[in-house]
């Protein structure tokens, strides 16, 4: 296989592995507030990131995102 090719393939395995490891971890935890809530806020932060270079910025932003992601566990449950 060529080098580049075999780079690639390794590394979108990695990626899905991780992938699949949060989505199963998350899964026994549910809604509730946890210690994956900073690589959730990552994981949309990446989301957006990628939404915005492909399609681009939206003309008019409303209320800030950072509003719209959960804050940390302790600030919503003592």
């Amino acid at each position: 296989m060529d080098p580049k090719t075999d780079k690639l393939v390794r590394r979108t395995t990695m990626v899905a592995t991780v992938t699949a490891s949060y989505f199963l971890l998350t899964a026994d935890y549910g809604p509730e507030p946890n210690f994956l809530d900073p690589i959730k806020n990552a994981i949309l932060s990446a989301e957006r990131s990628v939404k915005e270079f492909i399609f681009g910025q939206k003309k008019e932003t409303p209320q800030s995102e950072s509003s719209k992601l959960p804050s940390n566990a302790s600030e919503k449950h003592p």
